[in-house]
């Protein structure tokens, strides 16, 4: 019998829709049951993994110390993983984090950002930075894997898992949780939005991007940067959209300032729309983009606010 257990990501509060979105990735294999791995000691967020599909919800109570931490969960979800037969996260920050050390526990290759499941063995992923795919074939005991989430839509099914609790029992002893610190933003997450800014080098300073956030205000979007706008300073590296960034499919990606650097291409490849507006007519970026305009952006969104 195969089964998959999935480790889901939250931020303490609600469940990161990466999970659902590995929970589509993770149907296709037709293995006969899926459960999911929880780690937090807020009982809420179990009742959240309310899919269908799903028979088990594996709670894990965390103390402070530990909740999240890759190196003190991973044991125990390796422990776990020796029951199944896959064991996957989503390709993001925290599951690049974690998974490579459940692979390492569990001692097998993990298959990094899986963007097709071809059938239960085959799999696609991205390779080059993007610019070419390579399709793996695996049969080992155990599965690891990470999941492109802008590959795989959320699943949207409703049911009803049972809720197994428990405490973490084999947290790492020489790493600790001490502070957890991020922006306060009434936008939405980077990673899931619908609708993305992105301001690069183009933008010229951290204080010129008030204009980018203006904009993005006024459309309900999240904001992003391209690698050179975070190493000049302008915005914080979690704003960073590319193949060191983050990977993003809105439906709806607005970019200014932004040339269309190859690392960059690779992270808004499976956007829906790509709006680029640029004083450069030969960027690179103009050649992936659905609409291109060449101007100023200090002159064009005031245009764009003023319509909006």
């Amino acid at each position: 019998m195969s089964a998959v257990l999935i480790v889901a990501e939250h931020n303490g509060n609600a469940l990161n829709q990466s999970t659902a979105k590995v929970l589509t990735a993770a149907k296709q294999l037709g293995a006969d049951k899926i459960d999911v791995v929880l780690f937090s000691g807020n009982s809420e967020l179990a009742s959240q993994i309310a899919y269908e599909g799903v028979n088990q919800v594996f709670a894990v109570n965390c103390s402070g110390d530990h909740d999240q931490l890759a190196a003190s969960i991973a044991p125990t979800i390796a422990e776990m993983g020796k029951g199944y037969q896959y064991v996957w996260g989503p390709s993001t920050t925290f599951g690049k984090d974690v998974m490579p050390r459940v692979a390492a526990l569990l001692g097998v290759n993990q298959i990094s950002d899986i963007m097709e499941v071809i059938d239960a063995e085959t799999f696609k992923r991205p390779i080059y930075a993007g610019n070419a795919v390579i399709t793996v074939k695996t049969a080992a005991a155990h599965n690891v894997a990470t999941v492109r989430t802008a590959s795989f839509a959320a699943d949207k099914t409703s049911g009803a898992a049972e809720v197994v609790n428990s405490d973490l029992a084999t947290a790492a002893s020489h790493t600790r949780f001490v502070e957890l610190a991020s922006g306060n933003s009434d936008r939405p997450d980077l990673q899931t939005a619908a609708k993305v800014i992105s301001g690069g080098r183009g933008v010229g300073s951290e204080e010129n991007f008030k204009i980018v956030y203006d904009l993005a205000d006024k459309m309900g979007a999240a904001v992003g940067a391209s690698r050179a706008a975070v190493d000049a300073g302008f915005v914080p590296n979690d704003m960073q959209v590319g193949q060191t960034g983050k990977i993003i499919s809105p439906d709806l990606y607005m970019c200014f300032g932004i040339s269309g650097a190859i690392q960059h291409l690779t992270g808004i490849k499976d956007a829906g729309t790509i709006v680029a507006i640029n004083k450069d007519g030969d960027a690179p970026i103009f050649e992936v983009a659905d609409i291109g305009l060449t101007g100023d952006l200090f002159t064009i969104i005031p245009e764009l606010m003023e319509k909006l």
